[in-house]
């Protein structure tokens, strides 16, 4: 079999789950991690739907999976007393298996180690593709040569920076940064995901599912892009330090423990876009390739790696409900067509004509799922049906201009605006 020597670059998700795919179809795979050991900790993985959960029983791991999982968190928002704000359930921001991105990570390498050769503590410095290969120089280790090279190393990739190009030329700042450290759990925080937040920054804490005397810390705030090395742990405390300086509620008490943490995620929130993601014997998978590192809708494990979901919309939507009007223009533009709705929006005009007009837009025949068309009583039902759909969708409109909510209690108003909008859509088109 050609090509059988594979080297990737990255032990987090991406890495392990493709050296398994690899091994399995009879390849040589080598995974090196620039970590001196296994990282841990980190954000909360979703896995949805049975494309998901097949492809994890599939790889042999979802037992593994049930056994260490979240079981989701429900979200407080509070304010500078800790009195609760707002909050949001479980499955607002669960999947159907949840779990933490060092135990995915924990579970993926112990299922591969032993037909995976692991090199930590090391990492690609230069690469040079040749007829017969590609010859990697590594920081510590000796010289070698793989068949294909492919990188699973993150939003940061040596390897594309290597291959494709630097950083800047494919990686979009977002305006936000994201943190989570360990911290002990001095105030008694359970299962419940607690956050405080002021303009431009959140920070929470929740404890940890298996040691009531530990608890994990997390913030987010807005901010440019920021030069600093994303190895040096250090850098990245003096950036939280100077980001949450003065904030009230426990945001000093969280700020202090990152003195004694290990483990520290700090990354921002950024967009990866890549005309291609491959070049002559080298490729790039998982957050390397397209990243958008928030607003995790689920995050898939398999040959591709794992996949992220975010918009650069969203930040304007968490800053301030006034950015919802595109969202309540076309949330309106359906309505306006469904039965028994008479519309106050003007109709977009199709190409070639001029204006709109007001009003209804005429009846369509289309077929229910049962065959019978909207005449038959199918159109009766579905008016029915979204009625109470509408009363609760008019009752919970977010005003335009709401300057006293803070970032939380907006996020909890636009996620239940958008859970009703999308009930709306959806109850409309089913049929």
């Amino acid at each position: 079999m050609p090509n059988t020597k594979i080297l990737i670059s990255g032990a987090s998700v991406a890495g392990p789950a493709l050296a398994y795919w690899l091994s399995r179809h009879g390849f040589r795979t080598t995974v090196v991690e620039i970590a001196p050991v296994l990282r841990g900790g980190g954000y909360a993985v979703d896995f949805r739907s049975a494309a998901h959960l097949t492809v994890l029983r599939r790889m042999g791991i979802l037992a593994q999976l049930r056994a260490v999982q979240t079981g989701g968190q429900p979200w407080s928002f509070v304010d500078d007393t800790g009195r609760r704000l707002a909050g949001l359930p479980p499955e607002a921001a669960g999947g159907e298996l949840e779990v933490t991105r060092g135990d995915l990570a924990k579970v993926l390498f112990e299922h591969t180690k032993s037909d995976t050769e692991y090199l930590f503590n090391d990492g690609i410095a230069a690469l040079t593709e040749t007829d017969d290969g590609v010859d990697v120089r590594f920081e510590r280790g000796a010289n070698r040569t793989f068949d294909l090279v492919i990188g699973a190393d993150g939003l940061h990739s040596a390897v594309r920076g290597l291959a494709f190009g630097p950083e800047r030329e494919f990686v979009s700042h977002l305006g936000f940064y994201l943190a989570r450290w360990q911290v002990p759990n001095e105030f008694g925080v359970g299962q419940e995901l607690v956050a405080y937040n002021e303009p431009g920054r959140m920070i929470g804490m929740v404890g940890d599912r298996w040691d009531s005397g530990k608890a994990d810390a997390f913030g987010i705030f807005a901010a440019e892009a920021i030069s600093y090395d994303h190895r040096n742990i250090r850098a990245q405390r003096d950036i939280l330090a100077e980001a949450y300086a003065g904030m009230g509620w426990r945001a000093a008490t969280l700020i202090e423990a990152l003195a004694d943490t290990t483990q520290l995620y700090f990354d921002p929130i950024s967009r990866v876009d890549l005309p291609r993601w491959s070049s002559g014997r080298v490729a790039l998978v998982g957050d390397a390739a397209h990243a958008a590192t928030l607003g995790r809708n689920g995050r898939r494990v398999g040959d591709s790696g794992r996949v992220r979901a975010g918009r650069r919309t969203g930040r304007g939507l968490l800053r301030s409900p006034a950015r919802l009007s595109p969202l309540r223009t076309a949330v309106a533009r359906v309505r306006q067509r469904l039965p028994g709705r008479r519309s106050t929006h003007r109709r977009i005009p199709r190409p070639g004509q001029r204006g709109g007009h007001r009003g209804t837009q005429p009846d369509v025949q289309r077929p229910c799922r049962n065959g019978r068309h909207a005449g038959d009583g199918c159109r009766d039902r579905r008016r029915y049906r979204t009625e109470g759909l509408r009363a609760q969708f008019d009752a919970r409109m977010i005003p335009d201009a709401r300057p006293e909510l803070t970032l939380g209690a907006r996020h909890a108003h636009f996620t239940e605006y958008r859970s009703l909008a999308g009930r709306l859509v959806h109850d409309f088109l089913r049929d």
